[in-house]
């Protein structure tokens, strides 16, 4: 059999799998396998529905215990944050990726599809997909194609069905969504809901936690790094949306830290759950949180164990040490302090002692995505918090995290801090830096626009016609650049890492950032390592190959589609889609130029090179962005703590970014302009990633 047969089972996921999938394949099942509602009409059923299409064999298999999952509702809405769903996801995972072989695995996949929850099933499967040595060669497809509703304006569908219904395929036009569908410009959070409800960014959210699931077999959740990943990639985010927020005239986040106040701000998704029927619930201005006691979910706690967990959580930062489930102390040591309390504060399964420090993150998602009904008096499902797909959205996701940041800095901010001697790189000095954007010939200027873009929704379309119904929605680009470093080596050839990042020069004041503050708001554009031969050397790289973004492509086309037979454009289709979207590197900026620092670093190879031995039996099928998510199957490539050189407080003495900088880094002032100007799709980016 072949493993691309298992992709079928993404197209359509609530009609059932007997009905063609994909290019006009069936599966064809055991008559045991049809559910209760199909049982009485046999194969006839399946026989008359599958027509002529190319058959796909299923072999029957008695297969393990699937009580535990079976329990979520089929029309209900899932959750990565809800305990007893995390509970389901693992056991599903379990089960798939115990199968024997292959065709096990697809007869299990086959069966469990029509029973179990969609949502639950797909991101099962995709988890078992991206792990298991036969199918991790796969590319999952986007979730935006499978469940477009998480993403898009619920007016958008009624006219996908009239436009599927009516309209033959080679007169179809894409659906255009408003850029401003969820809110007026009166609220102002709402001048970053480009940012916030941007579609590559929550598949982001959504693949990251798929690579990094909370539980399963141990094999797949104990990652390298995991814990401090965690904690790098989020604060990352934050600050990401910090930056929009400067260029948009707003003050950076405000951390949720007092949870006896109403939440200020409100938030209305304007989306629909297709599988559950139902719209996203609303988050009204001003609602306080309360205790969580609802038996539907099987879940009941209060608001002050989110408080005890939390001062237990700070005793111990400050205490240096964790106490594990034996009640040994462990240390939160330099190198592996960051990690452990990443595992604590996601709880995953490899929290140290989840008994103690409870499961904060989590339930805290938790906590305001059931708001509206804490009880379940009203049978309200959560809202957009609670999935990983859509809690981006909303504002208060960003001051939830700001919270969890603010626990991971504390304990940042007990290290001791990098010295001359550990910053340095004796014998290289970088004596310029500059960025030049294609055809422009001003240099260390940037240049954003608005941009449309097409997405398939056909294949999250059930019961509808075939054949592509696209959506077209607006997103921030920028014009494709370069960066050229001139690094000069005064001893012998040797092996250094290029550390690239960026920040705001001024606060939301308007006043210079002092390097205590500013170090949390430089964002990691590009890691690259770098051969430097004696004397001078001039490197140059360009923005496509940035360690942290993934290409357009991956974000939003449809990957099965004209997928390239070799070479260069195969190695940029070959991502599995964890990574930053390319189109969202740098920030908005202002029409008269948005003032930014450029920090360039040149690090010991020697001091950042990790020894894999894994490397060598394990190659990786992806070319996934490795600065926020690690590469699969290896070691996280750098051994620097993530985030190095503005991890830690800066040392006694250092006020600003100039007091900082040792002969082997350099700073630039670089400015952002944006257009408002909106480019249409056919035109064409000279920029693989956009």
């Amino acid at each position: 059999m072949s493993a691309k047969n298992l992709l079928n089972l993404y197209d359509r996921p609530t009609e059932p799998v007997f009905v063609p999938k994909g290019d006009n394949e069936v599966f064809v099942i055991p008559e045991e396998y049809l559910t209760d509602r199909f049982k009485p009409l046999g194969t006839g059923l399946t026989d008359r529905v599958g027509g002529g299409a190319k058959k796909i064999p299923v072999k029957k298999i008695t297969l393990p215990d699937l009580s535990l999952p079976m329990q979520l509702d089929r029309r209900a809405n899932f959750s990565h944050f809800i305990p007893s769903h995390r509970r389901m996801a693992a056991r599903l995972i379990e089960v798939f990726m115990g199968m024997r072989n292959l065709e096990d695995f697809e007869s299990a996949a086959v069966y469990t599809r029509d029973r179990l929850n969609p949502y639950l099933y797909i991101y099962a499967l995709s988890v078992a997909i991206y792990h298991r040595p036969d199918t991790k060669h796969l590319s999952v497809p986007s979730l935006a194609e499978v469940f477009p509703d998480k993403f898009m304006d619920k007016s958008l569908f009624a006219r996908a069905r009239e436009e599927s219904n009516l309209v033959e395929i080679e007169e179809r036009e894409p659906l255009e969504i408003p850029r401003d569908y969820t809110a007026s410009d009166l609220d102002h959070e709402h001048r970053v809901a480009y940012f916030r409800e941007d579609l590559g960014i929550n598949l982001h959210h959504w693949h990251w936690h798929l690579v990094y699931p909370h539980d399963g077999p141990r094999s797949i959740v104990e990652k390298d790094r995991r814990g401090e990943l965690f904690y790098y990639m989020h604060q990352q985010v934050l600050a990401r949306f910090n930056m929009e927020r400067f260029c948009n005239n707003l003050a950076r986040v405000k951390r949720f830290i007092n949870w006896r106040e109403p939440i200020e701000e409100g938030y209305f998704p304007k989306l629909d759950s297709l599988v559950a029927s139902r719209n996203w619930p609303p988050r009204f201005n001003n609602t306080k949180l309360s205790d969580i006691y609802r038996e539907i979910d099987n879940m009941k706690f209060d608001i002050q164990d989110l408080e005890r967990w939390r001062d237990r959580v700070f005793a111990a930062i400050h205490s240096g040490t964790v106490v594990d489930g034996d009640g040994k102390f462990v240390e939160l040591s330099e190198s592996r302090g960051i990690d452990i309390l990443g595992n604590i504060l996601e709880s995953s399964m490899l929290s140290v002692n989840r008994n103690m420090y409870g499961d904060i993150h989590n339930l805290g998602h938790v906590a305001i995505a059931l708001c509206h009904d804490p009880e379940g008096k009203h049978l309200e499902t959560f809202s957009i918090m609670g999935d990983t797909a859509t809690a981006m959205r909303d504002p208060i996701f960003y001051r939830w995290h700001g919270f969890i940041d603010d626990l991971c800095q504390e304990h940042k901010n007990t290290l001791p801090r990098y010295s001359t001697q550990q910053l340095d790189y004796s014998g290289i000095r970088v004596s310029s830096i500059e960025i030049q954007t294609d055809k422009t010939p001003i240099k260390n200027k940037l240049f954003t626009f608005w941009q449309q873009s097409d997405v398939d929704l056909s294949r999250g379309l059930d019961f509808t016609p075939r054949g592509p119904v696209l959506a077209r929605f607006t997103h921030l680009q920028h014009r494709p650049f370069s960066y050229k470093i001139m690094v000069e080596n005064s001893g012998s050839a040797r092996m250094g890492t290029c550390r690239i990042f960026m920040a705001p020069k001024f606060d939301e004041r308007g006043l210079p950032m002092l390097l205590r503050d500013q170090k949390n708001f430089f964002v990691e554009l590009d890691k690259f390592t770098v051969n430097l031969k004696s004397g001078k050397n001039t490197l140059t790289r360009k923005s496509t190959e940035s360690s942290v973004t993934i290409p357009f492509e991956k974000t939003f086309r449809n990957l099965d589609n004209q997928r390239p037979a070799g070479g260069v454009q195969l190695e940029q289709f070959n991502y599995c889609g964890c990574g930053w979207p390319h189109h969202m590197l740098i920030c908005k900026g202002t029409s008269e130029g948005y003032a930014c620092q450029l920090f360039i670093m040149i690090s010991d190879y020697n001091q950042d090179r990790v020894e894999d031995k894994s490397s060598s039996q394990r190659g990786s099928q992806c070319a996934d962005a490795v600065s926020y998510c690690g590469i699969r199957n290896k070691l996280y490539p750098d051994k620097r703590s993530m985030g190095y050189p503005f991890d830690r407080q800066p040392r006694e003495g250092v006020d600003t970014i100039q007091e900082f900088l040792t002969p082997n880094m350099r700073v630039v002032d670089v400015a952002i302009h944006h257009s408002n100007t909106t480019v249409r799709p056919g035109v064409v980016l000279e920029d693989s990633k956009a």
